[in-house]
């Protein structure tokens, strides 16, 4: 297919991201940076390779959405892809997936993230502009409860850019769209299946920002991401994305909720310019609450500054201790691999049930209620309804 060759082509230049937009060169994204490699490309190949790549189904989806997003495996590298319209024509913005196992110590992330995990219940939020590593940052978070504790984690994703393996956790992942119809079905699917942690990857609408509140404050940790470029803004973003006339019940209810909120932009540091992560990091104190209970969120930087001794990083103390470390972490050859494909999904249909024997008494409840199950059989029923008529 025409994609694997540009799948290919940023694979070659180590590039994160891949762009392709009809009229212009393929854009790469290397160390944050863009880079157009190539000639222009006409809309009418892009669009053949946007064909050969979409199924039947993906080309409805398609036409009526004018967007689809997916994970697949694509030239053997595991991508997660999304298909637009522009005003140019068809385009793609991809990002290619490796075998890399995200953690702390690999992403260079500061140790007391690991103290985040430790509590039981409550939302931890992780925001920063697309392509800041929210996603690479829950993963070294969730890695962390699943390689120290014994705990049930069910994360909901779109797509799954991380293949997480269950050690000391038990971990279910499930991808909107795959596995699941939506983040809001998967939420309340998730309150009926017995779990210690939530990884919610994206909160795109009240709803979803709603159930992960309700599940932070029922005994769940939660960890999800909103988008933003610092965290006053992310904890404003979430509660203005309500009525005006709840926002206050809302802000009360994310004050009792919250553990923490990081802020984190990638810049270039260490050896060979690796991007790491920056953060700012706000612990939920008595500060921090009463000043989102009160909805005060541009006092929130002044909550970072005075937070030093409750564990509040601003971005100037942390750019500081980024500054004295010498141990930066550099990901190995192996590392850098294609990451392995994602298990099919299930089976939509169910398995053919066995038949009860045309003989078979149908169970009853009391008071000659019928008690069906999923194996009864639809002519026993019926059976046994005709004779009751007939009594």
């Amino acid at each position: 297919m025409l994609i694997d060759t540009w799948i290919q082509i940023a694979r070659q230049q180590n590039a994160s991201d891949l762009h392709v937009e009809p009229g212009m060169p393929l854009a790469v994204r290397v160390r944050g940076q863009l880079r157009m490699v190539g000639a222009p490309i006409a809309a009418a190949t892009i669009a053949q390779g946007v064909r050969e790549l979409l199924s039947d189904d993906d080309q409805a989806v398609f036409r009526e959405r004018h967007s689809l997003d997916f994970s697949r495996t694509i030239g053997g590298l595991r991508c997660r892809v999304h298909v637009l319209r522009s005003a140019r024509g068809v385009g793609l913005a991809v990002r290619l997936l490796t075998a890399f196992q995200a953690s702390l110590r690999k992403l260079n992330l500061h140790p007391d993230l690991a103290k985040l995990v430790q509590h039981r219940h409550g939302l931890i939020l992780i925001s920063g502009p697309t392509g800041s590593g929210k996603s690479s940052t829950l993963a070294a978070l969730i890695q962390e409860i699943n390689t120290t504790e014994s705990r049930h984690i069910v994360t909901v994703e779109s797509p799954i850019e991380y293949a997480l393996v269950s050690q000391k956790s038990l971990i279910r992942q499930r991808e909107v769209g795959r596995d699941t119809p939506s983040f809001e079905q998967a939420l309340v699917d998730a309150m009926r299946q017995n779990p210690d942690v939530l990884m919610v990857g994206e909160m795109r609408d009240p709803e979803t920002m709603r159930l992960v509140l309700n599940a932070a404050e029922t005994g769940h940790l939660v960890l999800a991401t909103v988008h933003s470029s610092t965290v006053g803004e992310a904890l404003a973003r979430l509660v203005s994305a309500f009525a005006p006339d709840i926002q206050n019940g809302m802000a009360a209810q994310l004050a009792d909720a919250l553990v923490a909120v990081v802020g984190q932009r990638l810049v270039a540091r260490g050896p060979g310019d690796r991007l790491v992560p920056e953060l700012e990091i706000l612990l939920a104190n008595t500060a921090a609450r009463a000043t989102i209970r009160q909805g005060q969120f541009s006092k929130i930087q002044s909550v970072l500054e005075s937070g030093g001794l409750d564990g509040c990083w601003t971005l100037s103390r942390y750019r500081d201790w980024l500054g004295r470390r010498t141990d930066f972490y550099v990901a190995t050859d192996n590392e850098t691999e294609p990451a392995a494909d994602l298990p099919p999904p299930p089976a939509r249909d169910r398995p053919p049930m066995p038949a009860r024997a045309a003989n078979a008494p149908v169970p009853r409840g009391d008071a000659g209620v019928l008690v069906l199950d999923d194996e009864d059989d639809p002519l026993a029923i019926i059976r046994a309804l005709e004779g009751r008529g007939r009594s």
